[in-house]
């Protein structure tokens, strides 16, 4: 039944409005003058991977972004629409939040994809995207091409978060705001198989378990 999802959904709405919205009128009071999240969580659109959950949070708490991959571009100030840099710069720059997470995750569609070679010039948007990870593909695979698939799409996907963090690092408004210690980023990696969240450590250059 091709409207089974959309009724279900729908049906959802309802429990929510009946129940945690009823439950929680205070906090949707509050949300009405506006929003004042202090952090930015950059993810990816897997539909498996839902921050709000995962972080336990409630609504007014993270200013949320998904892309595939959970990539952040450069800093390329040109007549293009760029969704993931202007969230980043309404973010920073209009909400003032004091943190940036970049979580990706196991399992990454996107990133198997670029580590297979698939997309190319096939899709008009994917590749594109994606093409931005090129360089870390093949330095993956010249360094663990031996080893299994699942071992090269780890690191490809945890890669992907460091090279997005340093990404972060060529917007001016981000590196002031990082330079005045007022702006924090930091990379996080969710195991969807253990449901561990690993964090970056750039001293070690590895992903460990969270700090706090």
């Amino acid at each position: 039944m091709p409207m089974q999802w959309i009724r279900r959904f729908a049906q959802g709405y309802r429990t929510f409005r009946q129940n945690y919205f009823e439950e929680h009128q205070r906090l949707f009071h509050e949300l009405r003058s506006g929003q004042e999240p202090k952090v930015m969580l950059v993810a990816c659109c897997d539909s498996r991977v839902e921050p709000a959950i995962i972080l336990d949070s409630e609504p007014g708490d993270l200013f949320i972004v998904r892309n595939i991959a959970n990539l952040i571009p450069p800093y390329e100030p040109d007549s293009h629409r760029h969704g993931t840099s202007a969230a980043l710069e309404f973010a920073v720059n209009n909400l003032g939040v004091n943190h940036v997470v970049v979580m990706g995750h196991a399992e990454c569609g996107g990133i198997a994809a670029a580590l297979a070679g698939e997309f190319g010039t096939a899709t008009e948007f994917i590749g594109p995207w994606v093409s931005s990870i090129g360089p870390l593909r093949d330095a993956v695979i010249d360094e663990a091409g031996s080893r299994p698939a699942s071992e090269q799409q780890r690191l490809l996907e945890q890669r992907s978060i460091v090279h997005s963090l340093e990404n972060l690092a060529t917007f001016p408004f981000v590196s002031q705001r990082m330079a005045e210690g007022e702006l924090f980023i930091h990379g996080w990696y969710f195991d969807i198989h253990t449901g561990d969240l690993l964090a970056y450590d750039p001293e070690a250059g590895r992903f460990g378990p969270l700090p706090f």
